[in-house]
């Protein structure tokens, strides 16, 4: 696939755009990654410059080459061998299906083939709500969702989506992207699983709104999670890069993230978990040899890489950073073909929303 990556570590906003964009060539699609004190007037900057082109992106830190930045430009664009429409889901938080006619219309015009289409997205919030209301009209298709929550930005600023140069509260910013002279196949990575004895607990209370657990068979979530690992409440915050929640789901473990302790031992988490959900607590594994279980699998199954797009959560990358293994990690992807990625509050991938995880794309 036609793929190129444009990068820039001017602060100068039209310098930066100015080297992002002698990349571009004539393209089908770009994805701007940037600071969030540039994504504006960038956005702007590059939307007027390619007026006819579909533009998504957002603030964020960024891995390229073999370092993570919070200050670099990047800017991928698809080339003429990529079939795209791009378009914005607003009101996440209230109404996001009256967007869903135009995105089903998107989802016709691209035509879909087997394994060779995406939905790659950054969404500010609402994220379990997204995912339904995306599927509403991707599932048909056998479209998958590869994607990030807007994640960085400064305390008491609102996270925007962009599309075209405009910036979108409440919102999830998207491209179908179609590769017309190969695949696109998808990965999901999980460094946690059971403990060695696990103990499996009922939600019994829960506010989804504020994704907050109340209680765990019937006691305070807080007390439980902390008999569970061992830990005092006070160390639970800071313990979770080790020890998550997983929901579990038959044979799989989807991670909800606990950042929080509110009134009467409650955990609040990134991730919403359901009344009567079962609950695990998790523990970290030999996450080297999980991502290189994982970079073989993608070299083995994908016959020619153009390019690796992957979400990365936070807290992956401040285990990463803590561990000093965050520079290999990003290097050992550059190995295996050409990558970007992001740092996300949380990621999306297919039907799910998670957290504490990687999820990818692997353009042909």
């Amino acid at each position: 696939m036609q793929i190129s990556i444009g990068s820039s570590n001017k602060q100068d906003v039209d310098a930066a755009v100015a080297e992002v964009c002698a990349k571009a060539g004539n393209p089908k699609l770009l994805v701007l990654l940037c600071s969030f004190v540039h994504l504006e007037k960038a956005s702007k900057l590059i939307s007027e410059k390619y007026p006819q082109t579909a533009l998504i992106g957002t603030g964020t830190t960024s891995y390229y080459d073999t370092e993570a930045s919070d200050s670099r430009m990047l800017l991928i664009s698809f080339g003429s061998d990529a079939e795209v429409e791009a378009g914005i889901i607003r009101n996440l938080s209230k109404a996001p299906m009256l967007d869903i006619p135009t995105l089903s219309e998107k989802v016709s015009k691209i035509s879909a083939g087997d394994s060779n289409t995406i939905c790659l997205e950054f969404c500010t919030n609402d994220e379990e709500r997204l995912v339904t209301t995306l599927n509403v009209a991707l599932e048909k298709a056998r479209i998958p969702i590869v994607g990030g929550t807007i994640f960085g930005y400064k305390a008491g600023e609102t996270p925007k989506a962009m599309l075209n140069g405009v910036l979108y509260p409440d919102a999830c910013c998207y491209a179908l992207i179609k590769n017309k002279s190969g695949k696109i196949r998808t990965y999901s990575e999980n460094i946690y699983g059971p403990m060695e004895c696990p103990r499996t607990h009922i939600a019994t209370k829960v506010d989804l709104h504020n994704k907050e657990l109340f209680s765990l068979d019937g006691r305070p979530a807080a007390d439980v999670y902390c008999e569970d690992a061992n830990v005092s409440r006070n160390q639970i915050a800071d313990n979770v890069l080790t020890n998550p929640l997983g929901r579990v789901i038959g044979d799989d473990i989807f991670i909800a993230s606990p950042y929080a302790i509110g009134a009467n031992g409650s955990l609040i988490s990134y991730k919403r978990i359901n009344e009567n959900d079962s609950i695990q607590l998790l523990e970290l594994k030999d996450y080297e040899a999980i991502s290189a279980d994982t970079r073989n699998r993608i070299k083995s199954e994908n016959g020619k890489i153009s390019f690796i797009f992957s979400v990365n959560c936070i807290y992956r990358h401040l285990l990463f950073d803590n561990k000093g293994y965050l520079k290999e990690f990003i290097s050992n992807m550059k190995s295996v073909g050409p990558h970007v990625g992001i740092v996300g509050g949380g990621e999306q991938y297919k039907k799910q929303h998670v957290n504490q995880t990687m999820v990818c794309a692997v353009f042909e």
